[in-house]
């Protein structure tokens, strides 16, 4: 993959180009940013321009033979790590699902937790880089290089690491071997080790610019200007979520529809129904929930915003902005910041396996108290 394949990010490109022309590349860098923002390929890249034997100022020639390699990612200097589902028996770790990864990073490179569980089998579960993963990526760098020049090993959601898994990491990225690259690509780096960290250049990846995510829509999916622009606006800087308003329009109306439900049966303190609906919310899998919740933070703020009347600073759907017609007064100052501690405190709660029906049960009837408020 070549830096031109990357939607956006100029300005990373150029940091981390800049750092490679001037030889100041570190033996670990920490590509940060939230789903969709483009860390895993923008790692991708890097690892192709390291590897390319013909490289230009800006990016990688696209034709030698480790080009060709990387780009059909068989290159045997270039190693993945990333979250698996641990087998009842045996070891498991990436190796286990490397012809799944292979294949969904070979139809596309941008993708999130969820999409991956569905291409594994297994929504329903919690993925971990467990500890055997660990010795297998010092296994595979303590040999030489196949082609004689850099190993890169990219780490998808590093902080899915188990305690023994970042332990053993650390100990590897304190004596690294020479020209060996880690490319760390983290959603979530507060719940890295910070001793990981430490040891490790931090990139800070932002959301995609509009007009990027714009052109992207237009040149990549055929959109005409208008509806890329309209797209882009909701999508918060997220491709995955631009492709899911025009590829995923059931999973969105589902989103909105639960949001719906949950504060029309609030506002009636129909409790029974909100049981029901509790239910049906811990039926998803915790990637599910988490997808939902964030999705709710996000149209709380947004009914909050439509208050004011400035349309410029709203990113709604139309569907959206319909429900917020006659909804939005009920999200004011006094109930905002509470609303948005007690959906985040859902979602912590989730992610920490509290049992799913107790999350959305409780989060049901603090809705009823705050929406009188």
């Amino acid at each position: 993959m070549k830096f031109a394949d990357v939607i956006g990010q100029k300005e990373v490109k150029d940091v981390l180009l800049a750092q490679v022309r001037a030889g100041r590349l570190p033996h670990a860098l920490l590509l940060t940013g939230d789903t969709g923002y483009g860390t895993l390929a923008l790692a991708l890249a890097l690892a192709s321009y390291v590897m390319c034997s013909q490289k230009g100022d800006n990016d990688s020639c696209g034709q030698c033979p480790e080009c060709v390699k990387t780009d059909k990612l068989i290159h045997p200097d270039l190693h993945f790590s990333f979250p698996v589902i641990k087998k009842s028996s045996g070891k498991t770790t990436s190796d286990t699902y490397i012809n799944e990864w292979l294949t969904q990073l070979g139809s596309d490179k941008y993708f999130d937790l969820t999409d991956w569980l569905r291409v594994i089998g297994t929504e329903n579960k919690q993925a971990i880089i467990p500890d055997d993963e660990a010795d297998n990526i010092i296994r595979k760098l303590s040999l030489s290089a196949y082609e004689g020049g850099w190993k890169v090993m990219i780490i998808w959601l590093p902080e899915r690491m188990n305690g023994a898994a970042a332990n053993t990491l650390l100990k590897t990225l304190e004596e690294p071997s020479p020209k060996t690259l880690f490319i760390l690509c983290s959603e979530h780096p507060e719940m890295l080790l910070d001793t990981i960290v430490s040891r490790t250049q931090r990139v800070d990846v932002p959301p995609l610019s509009t007009e990027d995510l714009c052109q992207a829509l237009t040149e990549r999916r055929g959109l005409d200007n208008d509806t890329a622009m309209g797209v882009a606006r909701v999508a918060g800087g997220s491709w995955l979520k631009a492709l899911k308003q025009i590829c995923d329009s059931d999973d969105s109306k589902a989103k909105l529809n639960s949001f719906m439900q949950l504060m029309r049966l609030a506002y009636m303190r129909d409790l029974n129904g909100l049981m029901r609906w509790s239910e049906s919310m811990a039926s998803l899998s915790r990637e599910q929930q988490k997808e939902y919740l964030t999705y709710m933070l996000h149209l709380l703020r947004e009914n909050f915003i439509y208050n004011f009347g400035r349309s410029e600073l709203n990113f709604m759907t139309p569907q959206e902005r319909d429900f917020a017609y006659k909804f939005a007064r009920f999200i004011n100052e006094r109930n905002i910041k509470q609303f948005s501690e007690e959906f985040a405190h859902a979602l912590r709660d989730v992610a920490g396996n509290v049992f799913g029906r107790t999350i959305f049960f409780n989060l049901a009837l603090r809705t009823i108290i705050l929406l009188r408020a």
